[in-house]
């Protein structure tokens, strides 16, 4: 079994707390918020809007007196999520929304052929039930375990869609989707072939993949595409990105009047390219083994750029609690903790407040927990989570920025003290490392109380 478990890894922090008068339990007879349940796994991904009463785990418990085991939160099966998959060479400026365009001859580059051989698809995901899939090398969704020597040739010039090889898949089977890994090898045909446009006339060239032997593609599941019951993953070679700021004019031609573009033959030029290849796939983050046997993993600057927070900007995900409730808040249950959530309305302000009203406390702090993953923290960056808190009895939270993959802590640990009246929580921390998907987590377990919770911020401070 795969636990929330606190680890006390600490970056560097400060707190602070300034505390004032709110108005207690913020009643509202807005039946339309009355009893959203935000949090548990079982409901998270269904449409939780308008919901009269909190939605409560019916699963059937055992009741065998001698079994006193408390029973984790329980998943119950969301409907299937097939996988699809659309690979093809773009021509236009970079537009995530956009596949392919028409090739106009005034194109500095053109491909002729260019093809790879896919040879995985994987998947890295959060999880919230029992599970032997290590979430750092993810879960092999095909080839499947009956025919683990499957392979497609995959042409991107000609456009390849695949459906039928994939339709086993089920993206809803093993927790909640982070990222899609594409896996590729070379195939016989180990170059990229086309025209580029030189001095008004177009040059034919042929560029040497050898410096490559695999490479594997991870895409944020914001890049992912879902429409009528299907996901669509579109992985597409944007050329612009590969011959930006290159310049051909000085390249040698060979006797044949080919441009060839490898080690022995305008080196230079080869090693430019080579450093844009895999970056003009325009995944979140690539892997790959050169050809010296060498392994590689980095992010793709622009795509992380766009994925994280500018300066000013808050990077958690509805954390006024205003938009309906999907995978973006979570509610944990386990090691005897029981908590039920819903949203009220603060009366004067009409802000909206999540309550947490926690049953049993459970054996642990982290018996019941408040959490949002995807919130992405940058090295070295300044930031400053802000939360409004109060409950019914005083005492002691942790307060938590950590990695879903790890479970160590990315960005603080703090325990906070919480009072019967509202008072802003505001901790100042620079991560050690940069994560996509840091885990927030406010640890509520412990003991049966009721909390308010209002206006959680994630703010990057500095550039």
């Amino acid at each position: 079994m795969k636990f929330f478990l606190p680890i006390a890894t600490i970056a560097a922090y400060a707190i602070t707390v300034v505390s004032w008068t709110v108005s207690f339990v913020a009643c509202s007879n807005d039946k339309t918020v009355a009893g959203i349940e935000i949090g548990n796994p079982s409901i998270a991904d269904l449409d939780t809007t308008a919901r009269d009463t909190v939605v409560k785990d019916t699963t059937p418990k055992d009741t065998t007196p001698k079994d006193t085991t408390p029973k984790d939160t329980v998943i119950k099966k969301l409907p299937a999520l097939p996988l699809t998959a659309n690979f093809s060479v773009d021509y236009s400026d970079i537009d995530p929304k956009l596949l392919t365009k028409t090739v106009s001859m005034d194109e500095p580059i053109l491909l002729d052929s260019f093809s790879l051989v896919l040879t995985q698809v994987r998947s890295f995901s959060s999880y919230y039930i029992s599970v032997s899939v290590d979430p750092v090398l993810g879960l092999q969704l095909w080839p499947y375990e009956d025919t683990p020597d499957d392979e497609l040739e995959i042409s991107f010039t000609e456009g390849s869609s695949v459906e039928d090889p994939f339709k086993d898949i089920d993206l809803q089977e093993e927790g909640y989707l982070k990222e899609m890994g594409v896996g590729f090898r070379l195939n016989d045909m180990t170059s990229i072939c086309g025209k580029i446009l030189i001095d008004s006339s177009y040059v034919p060239f042929e560029y040497s993949l050898s410096n490559f032997q695999t490479l594997l593609l991870r895409y944020h599941y914001s890049q992912i595409e879902i429409n009528d019951g299907k996901a669509n993953l579109s992985v597409i070679f944007r050329v612009k990105q590969f011959i930006k700021d290159v310049d051909f004019s000085g390249a040698e031609l060979g006797r044949d009047g080919v441009l060839y573009i490898n080690s022995n033959f305008n080196p230079e030029l080869w090693q430019k390219l080579n450093e844009r290849f895999v970056t003009s796939f325009q995944p979140l983050r690539y892997d790959y083994t050169s050809a010296t046997g060498d392994s590689l993993s980095e992010y793709v600057v622009d795509i992380w750029n766009g994925i994280a927070a500018k300066q000013g900007e808050n990077t958690i995900i509805n954390g006024n609690f205003k938009s309906p409730f999907t995978t973006d808040w979570i509610l944990m249950n386990q090691f005897g903790g029981s908590a039920d959530t819903s949203i009220i309305i603060e009366n004067g302000s009409k802000d909206r407040i999540m309550k947490v009203q926690v049953n049993e406390g459970g054996n642990h702090s982290y018996s019941v927990q408040l959490i949002q993953e995807n919130v992405a923290l940058i090295k070295g960056v300044q930031y400053q989570c802000v939360f409004t808190i109060w409950s019914n009895i005083e005492g002691q939270i942790t307060a938590r920025i950590g990695s879903y993959a790890t479970y160590e802590t990315v960005g603080f640990q703090e325990h906070v003290d919480v009072h019967t009246t509202g008072q802003s929580v505001g901790i100042t921390f620079t991560p050690e490392v940069s994560d996509p998907f840091a885990r927030f987590e406010l640890n509520l377990g412990g003991s049966a109380r009721t909390f308010w919770i209002k206006d959680v911020q994630v703010i990057r401070l500095s550039k």
